[in-house]
């Protein structure tokens, strides 16, 4: 009987299931949204409440707890300065989970797992807005402007040459004798 018991398992046991929920809040501190599925997204949105609240009080009992869940300075660090401040204001509510489509391999229904304050917009490949293009074209101009300045620099460098005298001859690695298995032996001794 499961009488009181809450979350689901994501046939993983204990050990497993802590290491994927960690590695996804790792992972939408870092890229601030993943793709995955609705029941991981579920339960990793649990977690990673909890540790978006331990970041709002910034005490050194928080960052301990905090590690003890993340195991990694760096994204301790990060949750604390860069993540944690922008929702000063907001009591919950830190993620969202967006219904995508199902996956071809198991039909598993996908959703996007993203913190509802970003730093950054972020554009999929299927809807980018007219602006995210333009700045894209501005920038590729960009670069095609100084690309002739670069490409002239590294001509005026001598570069420098090799002749067949300069490189030695690999030695060949001596041939290995075949053997060849001797499968039906009879054993000494007169079986």
């Amino acid at each position: 009987m499961r009488h009181g018991l809450s979350g689901n398992r994501l046939s993983r046991n204990r050990s497993l299931r802590k290491a994927t929920l960690r590695d996804m809040a790792k992972s939408i501190f870092l890229q601030e949204r993943i793709c995955t599925t609705s029941a991981k997204a579920k339960e990793a949105r649990k977690m990673i409440e909890k540790l978006i609240t331990l970041g709002k009080k910034d005490t050194l009992a928080a960052r301990r707890r905090a590690f003890a869940i993340l195991c990694d300075h760096a994204e301790v660090s990060k949750l604390f300065t860069d993540i944690a401040p922008r929702f000063k204001t907001r009591t919950g509510g830190y993620t969202r989970i967006i219904p995508y489509t199902q996956r071809a391999g198991d039909n598993a229904k996908l959703a996007f797992l993203e913190l509802t304050e970003k730093s950054r917009e972020i554009i999929t490949n299927q809807k980018r807005s007219k602006e995210a293009k333009e700045a894209a074209d501005v920038t590729k101009v960009s670069e095609a402007e100084t690309k002739p300045v670069a490409a002239t620099a590294v001509a005026e460098e001598p570069r420098p040459t090799h002749s067949k005298a300069d490189v030695k001859a690999k030695p060949k690695a001596a041939a290995k004798p075949k053997v060849t298995p001797k499968l039906f032996q009879r054993k000494a001794g007169g079986e």
